[in-house]
């Protein structure tokens, strides 16, 4: 199964770190957001995509939306990946591959390792409706910083 644009986003609860839950379902329908899954925290493509958000956090905040990344690590890793490289937002452990599946984010195989997450981007309107869907088919490959941008400011 996969979210594409025009449906209504699935809300999830997923941990950010051992003992925080984020509850997605209390921004959802009321903000703008952002999903950004991306396969292993720690590797030169995902670490190289999540600073650039970081590089240019106030531009994102300016635009008024939560910005959530997800990856399968554990929380133990996804708290200290954000810890490390001081990500201004929260990176969500998907753990059990729940919510990497449902937004078709998943690699069943990923040159030989077992449910790893596909780098992908969502950006859901205050209404809670998909704006933008995008998961790339090559794992080397960054998102689309534009087109998420674009779809934020238009909605």
């Amino acid at each position: 199964m996969s979210v594409s644009v025009g449906s209504a986003a699935p809300v999830f609860k997923l941990p950010s770190r051992p003992g925080h839950e984020v509850d997605l379902s209390t921004v959802l329908g009321s903000r703008k957001t952002v999903l950004l899954f991306f396969p292993l925290a720690f590797s030169s493509v995902c670490t190289a995509e999540m600073c650039a958000f970081r590089d240019d956090w106030s531009r994102w905040a300016s635009l008024g939306c939560a910005v959530y990344g997800i990856c399968v690590d554990s929380p133990f890793v996804t708290d200290k990946f954000r810890a490390d490289l001081s990500i201004p937002f929260e990176i969500l452990s998907d753990f059990n591959k729940t919510v990497s599946r449902q937004y078709g984010a998943l690699y069943e195989d990923l040159m030989g390792l077992k449910g790893v997450g596909k780098r992908a981007a969502f950006v859901i309107d205050a209404k809670g409706k998909v704006v933008y869907a995008h998961v790339n088919a090559e794992a080397g490959q960054q998102v689309d910083f534009d087109a998420i941008r674009r779809a934020v400011e238009s909605c």
